[in-house]
């Protein structure tokens, strides 16, 4: 295939990979982004395997076997488990540019004379050192994300000197590196290097309180990216360059846009962020009062005699698989007037965009979804809000209590409503491990149990009102 070809191929891809970032940013468009990414890909594949000349039995068998893996577990994978996958997934891009720079290193036939070699050495170090960050720090988000290893930060005394130290080594090496480099050496810095990627990646998330994790996924997003331009920049591959840095420049800012949103610096969330705060045992998981509990047929009476409807979704309702009788409890106070809409915090769930996946997947009407900006002012004059299994995005005490982990990120503030509908299985704590004042007040009313059996229930004294 002529190198003309291959350019030509590489842009159409490049273009269409924009065009899925631009779909992916509302959800209208959301599934003709999908499309565009999947035809990039498929010319990138394609243009690239044709180029190959040697070693291609290798090659498909390498394509055949991850493209089984990655079928099984797009079928598999249940939509509560999406962000523990896109996690996983940041971690075998890290592993590649790992193992993609290792093989670049050792490879005889790489190699340059003077600035040439020294720019080489730099873009294979560069190109391990973020891989071996995002692999282990994926793995470790894997592991909060699937309950694993506890959602808690595990802070160590003296971190942010540690961190200062590691960088200040990872420079050193860096030069050492590309000196030995030159003279026909450099694995030992190399590796050296490597095992203190490998800690800080471990390191800077184990750090990081469990409220953040929608952050996190975002900046292992991001990190990924960075990692695949660093090995195109490696293979010498201009696609893979472009693609890297459109994904790492996107995740870099929508990290950045959901810290704003949290009232939080992207910086304090690698260093620490919420959750690293003793708070008061008040805060942590006492109750502070009585709480009110009601039935499935008191909520269906309260909604009908409602005109404005508020739910908030969160992690809950994707573990219950709620969002369908969700849609159709909607549906319902819809067609006898009552406007329902949908309040979705910026980090609801355990990834950015979690609830509005469910909710699209629910065919929930996009124009009655609406981001906490655009309606946090109006709870004062919503009849009833529905919490179907959020926790701490709507505790009170992010803006009450000063010691609370949580303290500084703002809610969704339902309490100002004239009723909330808290639907949980019990009264543990959310993700942060935090209580919530919100259960106590006197317009809360706690709705027990599973949540989809719950708004059956709901929905079935809905129908027998008519």
């Amino acid at each position: 295939m002529s190198q003309g070809i291959v350019t030509a191929s590489y842009i159409g891809a490049t273009i269409l990979f924009i065009l899925a970032l631009g779909g992916l940013s509302h959800q209208e468009t959301a599934r003709r982004g999908n499309i565009y990414g999947i035809l990039g890909m498929a010319i990138a594949l394609i243009v690239t395997i044709a180029g190959v000349t040697a070693n291609m039995g290798l090659l498909i068998g390498g394509l055949v076997i991850g493209g089984t893996i990655g079928i099984i577990l797009a079928k598999r994978v249940q939509m509560t488990e999406m962000p523990e996958l896109v996690a996983i997934l940041h971690s075998l891009v890290g592993m590649a540019a790992v193992l993609v720079g290792y093989a670049n290193f050792m490879d005889p036939s790489q190699h340059f004379e003077g600035v040439e070699q020294s720019i080489h050495d730099v873009e294979t170090y560069l190109g391990i050192l973020i891989g071996a960050v995002t692999f282990s720090g994926s793995v470790i988000a894997w592991g909060k994300l699937c309950g694993k290893i506890t959602g808690n930060p595990m802070l160590i005394p003296g971190r942010h000197l540690l961190n200062l130290i590691l960088l200040l080594i990872t420079i050193y090496l860096a030069k050492v590196f590309v000196d030995e480099s030159a003279a026909g050496a450099g694995l030992t810095p190399l590796l050296i290097m490597t095992g203190i990627a490998l800690f800080f990646g471990i390191h800077m998330v184990m750090a990081i309180g469990g409220a953040d994790m929608p952050v996190v996924v975002s900046m292992l997003n991001s990190y990924s990216g960075w990692a695949a331009s660093a090995t195109g920049f490696m293979l010498n591959n201009d696609l893979l360059i472009v693609t890297g840095a459109l994904v790492g420049s996107s995740g870099a800012i929508l990290s950045y846009i959901m810290c704003r949103a949290m009232n939080r610096k992207f910086l304090s969330v690698i260093a620490g962020g919420f959750g690293t705060t003793t708070s008061a045992p008040s805060a942590a998981g006492a109750e502070q009062g009585e709480i009110q509990a009601l039935e499935a047929p008191e909520v269906a009476e309260l909604l009908k005699d409602s005109k404005e409807v508020m739910i908030i979704p969160g992690y809950g309702m994707a573990v219950a698989q709620a969002q369908h009788i969700v849609r159709e409890i909607t549906k319902k106070l819809r067609d006898k007037k009552v406007n329902v809409r949908f309040g979705i915090h910026p980090v609801a769930g355990r990834m950015p965009g979690h609830m509005n996946v469910l909710l699209a997947e629910a065919q929930v009407p996009y124009d009655i979804v609406y981001e906490m900006d655009e309606i946090n002012d109006d709870f004062p004059d919503v009849d009833v809000s529905i919490i179907v299994g959020a926790n701490d995005i709507v505790n009170p005490s992010a803006q009450d209590d000063p010691n609370s982990p949580i303290a500084g990120m703002p809610v969704m503030e339902c309490w100002k409503g004239k009723y909330t509908i808290v639907l949980k299985r019990s009264m543990a704590t959310g993700y942060a491990g935090v209580q919530n004042p919100l259960f106590f007040k006197e317009n809360t009313r706690m709705l027990f149990g599973d949540a989809k059996s719950s708004l059956d229930a709901v929905y079935a004294a809905l129908q027998d009102g008519h």
